[in-house]
């Protein structure tokens, strides 16, 4: 993408995580990238655009005042409470000042609905702790005028070397099992497709909800099975784990805010790309 005239400055909450880490690397050449982290390392404590964050101890606001984002990526990970308190100071302070906020949801606040894959305007409903919470938090942004927020409901993320391929390489190393789930049907993404949709929501100004899940849907057998036989270095074992006894969905599919098509992803490009 061209570098844009508007020098946006963005705080990237999590930017020491999986995901909040390659949001922050697509983001900082074109903007004025801050991020939070937590576990200490170098290459964070020399970097005078990071900043130390404990969700539980610190308040966000000393870094929200250091930093005067306009735009709050939130990518945080930890105890939900916490991050329900921080999410609140967030929030006040996107309303005084006028920032946006984008907050990575997760298709678990759909895991109530099973029979059907859900799309943006649907209602929210979870039947687990993780689910309650982004569903808790959507729900905060919601009241904030339209223009202020971006929820992203994302699949399953995958990306080389991300966590759940280390586990799955992790596991298969102590000669353990790979659970399926044979009557789950899923959309799954890329990491790197994340942060470029991210970065086009940000550049064309975009608010609301989107999903950015892959266009397609895939069993979860069938999908970690090929991914296995291409990205672990030993044959896997696996071992089917039934749910329920019918195809269960726990899909987020997009049809009212559609990215273009070069932002978009089927299941078998995640594969391709897993493959290199």
């Amino acid at each position: 993408m061209k570098k844009i005239e508007k020098k946006y400055r963005i705080l990237v909450l999590g930017a020491s995580g999986y995901l909040g880490n390659s949001i922050y690397k697509e983001l900082c050449t074109y903007y004025n990238t801050y991020g939070t982290y937590f576990s200490p390392r170098k290459e964070f404590e020399n970097n005078k655009h990071f900043f130390h964050y404990h969700v539980e101890e610190d308040d966000i606001y000393e870094i929200l005042e250091a930093t005067k984002p306009d735009i709050i990526i939130s990518a945080l990970r930890g105890d939900f409470h916490a991050q329900t308190i921080a999410h609140a100071h967030i929030t006040e302070y996107a309303l005084e000042y006028g920032s946006k906020i984008i907050f990575l949801s997760s298709a678990n606040a759909f895991d109530a609905y099973s029979k059907y894959p859900s799309y943006e305007t649907d209602k929210t409903l979870s039947h687990s702790i993780y689910g309650h919470f982004k569903i808790k938090i959507e729900n905060m942004l919601m009241r904030m005028p339209k223009r202020q927020y971006v929820i992203l409901r994302l699949p399953m993320v995958f990306g080389n070397n991300c966590p759940r391929i280390l586990e799955m390489k992790q596991l298969t190393s102590e000669k353990e099992a790979l659970e399926l789930f044979p009557n789950l049907i899923m959309n799954v993404t890329l990491d790197k497709k994340v942060t470029q949709q991210i970065h086009y929501i940000i550049n064309r100004k975009k608010s609301g909800v989107f999903h950015l899940g892959s266009t397609d849907l895939v069993h979860h057998d069938e999908f970690i099975q090929e991914l296995a036989a291409n990205v672990l270095p030993t044959k896997a074992a696996f071992k089917n784990v039934y749910t329920t006894n019918d195809d269960r969905y726990l899909a987020v599919l997009p049809k009212y805010n559609v990215l273009p098509k070069h932002l978009q992803i089927t299941s078998d490009k995640v594969l391709e790309e897993l493959k290199k």
